[in-house]
């Protein structure tokens, strides 16, 4: 900041005694050239601290500059609040406690220490310390008078605790003077004239005997300072006794004293770089906004934001005066300004989120409630009785119900006087209930553009819906300013990861479980570690792996293992394998969207999927074993998954990489009909067949099969067929048709005598003894000019599925293959003559994961990431 000039300082009387001056009678200048800067305990909470703010003030190049200040606050070295320290003292002289003296002298050493060390020796530390003496002495005689009377009015009260903002006001009016700068200290109770207002939570300022106030102390110091330093939190009331401003006192003072001097700016000094979209410390990517409305700032600071109270705005919006909130301890941070902002069509229907936690749920149920007056004025006027506020109101249309939000403190005692209230009511049946729902939280959407943008109410639920996260009450009001929510209080910081991405597009978050970390989740890990920068980046998807397990133990993290060090985390750090107590970690973690990867080819996670949906998390995997698996349980997690905003992808499950399940998918959704599916979906099958030749041995193909990776470790498996046989199970089922696997004849090329072979050295030692049927076979189609494919087939006209090794002709496409590539045919009725083909890879880790990884970016991209 550049430093203004000094100018001439007045007589160092005139500006430490109002009274030293009467001779002007002039008004207190008012206008523009005028700035408030309002430095809260926490700038002031120690020497250092007060100077710096005194230097930001003096080097304002503004004209004219009122700094109001509050009482020192803490610091690691000195943790205890001088507001708290004066509190204490009033309640231990209340009770009697001759402790009130202790407190008193750590009050008086932590502010002689505090101007030694801020003022050096001199005049001015000595007329410091010679105001201080006075007023502990003071404070001690009204602390004495407290002890004796065993009680502690509020005017009492008023006039100890007002102290720690007098000394703060004299230390910065000091500081700045050794600055060369012109500096008046100004004791607010000589200006500021307040009433409380009727529930005695904050108070009304009385402008016009305010304005002559100040009028008369400008007289009385017979000069212009280019800094006023004044008291924060303290007033007097109309009868002139002390008082106060109650909450957030300090900044109302600045606004007060801002509209007195009618400001063109009033900067309030805090901790903070402003007001945030979000709870920061709930939604990582919440950020610190440029400008807020008057009317948005109350919003946000009644749903409990670090705002401004509503009360506090009033004085400033009277004069279109703008608030700036900024970081003492962040210069470079340009805050967040709160004024009459102009109309901007590029900005977001919703400019912030908030919660309120901690609250219950009343609710009013009846059927003779319906077109009976004055039901609604009789519950709230009980609840003004019992000085319970009510945060939110929601009404059925049909008046059978009313329900409200009061804290969690306020439930059972306003549940209580309900029933008192309406016992007749109750006994009569016009009302049936009168209960409580506990553990809420309030979610408040808040931004001036909802009034202009269709669908608002709309995106936010969606987002909620989309993170499982159930809506228990809405109540919208016709300013449409807000939208609030009532939600469970576990849920909140997920809910407020949910809407704040949605709606600021800000990376869409999503904790994954990976079950199965070996070849196919290794692989997959690998690619998500390779791709996880850019994606965040161009594509606002943020993957978060918070859990590891395979057979026998899990890794569980809350944040997101590291993807450079996850086996080594793995292999030291794993915990003994609960699956449930795995989804459980996921379901409860803040990120908003939680998926589990079955990379497995087990029956055991299939076996949790109707857990896992039902607790909201997503399942993707090339696992067969539900897809394929009993007909009951597959229908029920179709069915709860359609119920919910809940997805199940199983891409891999067929054609690994290949969008086979998307083909179909397509083709049902756009109005075809499936006539037949057939394909190729074995890669290890394809491979045999695609290699085997007349004149060569069945035998020597599968070795070679197995030890060139293309088979499964035991090829029995690929040979059986069983693998055909789900996947033709799988498509048969999204085509409608509810068959089990074992209604699916299966050509097994696994010889009879071999099924039962007891270890894999010894099929592969004895499968040479039963080549000659398959040689038989193979120079059959030769000489017919065809050859040997395995074939899988749905036929949806027929109702049923088969799996068999076919002659085929070798002009036939299935005949074209080469290596281990899969091929499906889809014959419809748009392509009955020519049947739609999907050809490719359709084996091997690298691109299981693939398709895996593929499902993970669809998911993402229906939770709303850009597409």
């Amino acid at each position: 900041m550049a430093p203004v000039s000094a100018r001439p300082c007045a007589s160092r009387a005139a500006l430490a005694d109002p009274a030293a001056d009467e001779t002007s009678a002039a008004q207190c200048p008012r206008g523009p050239s005028w700035e408030v800067h309002k430095f809260g305990g926490t700038c002031l909470a120690n020497p250092e601290r007060i100077r710096e703010a005194m230097r930001v003030v003096v080097e304002d190049p503004a004209e004219n500059k009122v700094v109001v200040v509050s009482a020192m606050g803490s610091t690691p070295e000195s943790p205890v609040k001088v507001t708290d320290l004066m509190l204490s003292m009033i309640g231990k002289a209340a009770a009697q406690d001759i402790g009130f003296m202790t407190d008193l002298t750590a009050l008086q050493e932590k502010h002689v220490a505090c101007a030694k060390e801020l003022l050096g020796e001199g005049p001015e530390l000595n007329q410091f310390l010679g105001r201080l003496m006075d007023d502990v002495g003071n404070l001690k005689s009204m602390l004495e008078a407290i002890s004796i009377a065993a009680l502690a009015t509020e005017a009492f009260s008023d006039f100890v605790v007002g102290h720690g903002e007098l000394w703060s006001a004299l230390l910065g009016t000091a500081a700045c003077r050794q600055m060369g700068c012109e500096a008046a200290f100004m004791d607010a109770r000589d200006i500021l004239v307040v009433t409380p207002t009727p529930d005695r939570v904050s108070v009304d300022v009385n402008y016009e005997a305010s304005n002559r106030n100040l009028d008369k102390w400008y007289s009385k110091i017979g000069t212009s300072p280019a800094v006023i330093v004044a008291t924060g939190f303290i007033a007097r009331s109309t009868a002139g006794q002390i008082t106060t401003l109650r909450r957030n006192g300090s900044d109302y003072s600045a606004t007060i004293l801002g509209a007195l001097f009618r400001s063109s700016q009033i900067t309030i000094w805090t901790d903070v770089d402003g007001v945030y979209s979000a709870d920061p410390r709930k939604v990582s990517e919440a950020f610190c906004l440029g400008g807020l409305s008057y009317h948005e700032a109350w919003e946000l600071s009644y749903f409990g934001a670090n705002v401004l109270h509503p009360r506090t705005t009033l004085p400033a919006m009277k004069y279109s005066i703008p608030i700036t909130i900024r970081n003492f301890f962040n210069f470079q941070a340009p805050g967040t300004k709160i004024g009459f902002l102009a109309e901007d069509s590029n900005e977001c229907s919703v400019k912030a989120f908030s919660t309120i936690d901690d609250m219950n749920l009343i609710s009013v149920e009846g059927t003779g409630m319906a077109g009976v007056p004055g039901i609604a004025a009789k519950i709230f006027n009980a609840m003004k009785d019992a000085e319970i506020n009510v945060s939110m109101i929601s009404q059925a249309s049909s008046e059978q119900s009313i329900c409200f939000a009061v804290r969690g403190l306020d439930g059972p005692n306003g549940v209580q006087v309900l029933r008192e209230k309406f016992a007749d009511e109750l006994q009569a049946g016009i009302i049936s209930c009168i209960d409580r729902i506990e553990n809420c939280c309030l979610l408040a959407a808040v931004g001036r553009q909802m009034v202009n943008r269709r669908g608002t109410a709309a995106t936010l639920m969606t987002a909620l819906a989309k993170a499982n996260i159930n809506i228990i009450a809405i109540a919208q009001g016709s300013s449409e300013y807000n939208i609030t929510v009532l939600i469970d209080q576990e849920m909140s910081g997920k809910a407020l990861q949910a809407v704040h991405s949605r709606f600021y597009m800000s990376a869409v978050s999503i904790g994954v479980g990976l079950v199965g970390p070996g070849l196919v989740g290794g692989t997959l890990m690998d690619q998500m570690k390779e791709q996880k920068e850019l994606l965040c980046e161009k594509y606002k998807i943020d993957i978060r792996v918070l859990a590891l397990a395979n057979s026998s133990k899990m890794l569980l993290h809350p944040t997101g293992i590291d993807l450079d060090n996850w086996q080594t985390e793995f292999q030291n750090k794993a915990e003994s394998c609960d699956l449930s107590r795995l989804a459980d970690h996921l379901s409860g973690n803040i990120v908003a969207n939680t998926v589990i990867l079955d990379c497995t080819a087990s029956d055991t996670p299939p076996c949790h999927y109707l857990e896992w949906i039902n607790k909201g998390i997503h399942i993707i995997t090339p696992n067969k074993k539900l897809g394929a698996g009993p007909l009951d349980r597959y229908l029920d997690v179709r069915q709860s998954q359609r119920e919910s905003y809940t997805h199940w992808y199983y891409e891999a499950t067929v054609g690994a990489g290949l969008p086979v399940v998307a083909t179909l998918k397509h083709l049902l959704e756009t109005g075809d009909k499936i006539l037949k599916i057939e394909g190729i979906f074995s890669g290890t099958l394809s491979y045999i067949f695609n290699e085997y030749k007349a004149g060569m041995r069945f035998s020597d193909i599968v070795k070679i099969a197995k030890e060139s990776g293309f088979t499964e470790p035991d090829p029995r498996d690929d040979l059986a067929g069983m693998d055909v046989a789900r996947k033709v199970t799988i498509l048969a089922r999204e085509c409608g048709m509810h068959i089990e696997l074992n209604e699916v004849p299966v050509q097994s090329l696994v010889p009879e005598p071999l099924q039962s072979t007891s270890s894999v050295a010894e099929f592969m030692e004895r499968l040479p003894d039963y080549d000659e049927d398959m040689s038989n076979k193979m120079e059959a189609a030769e000489a017919a000019g065809e050859c040997l494919r395995y074939v899988g087939t749905v036929d949806c006209e027929g109702g049923e599925g088969n799996v068999e090794l076919r002659s085929i002709s070798k002009t036939h496409p299935f005949a074209q293959l080469s290596g281990s590539d899969n091929i499906i045919a889809f014959t419809t009725s748009r392509y009955r003559k020519q049947p739609l083909m999907v050809r490719g890879p359709g084996a091997g880790a690298e691109v299981t994961a693939a398709g895996v990884f593929s499902d993970l970016l669809r998911l993402a991209a229906s939770l709303g990431a850009p597409s």
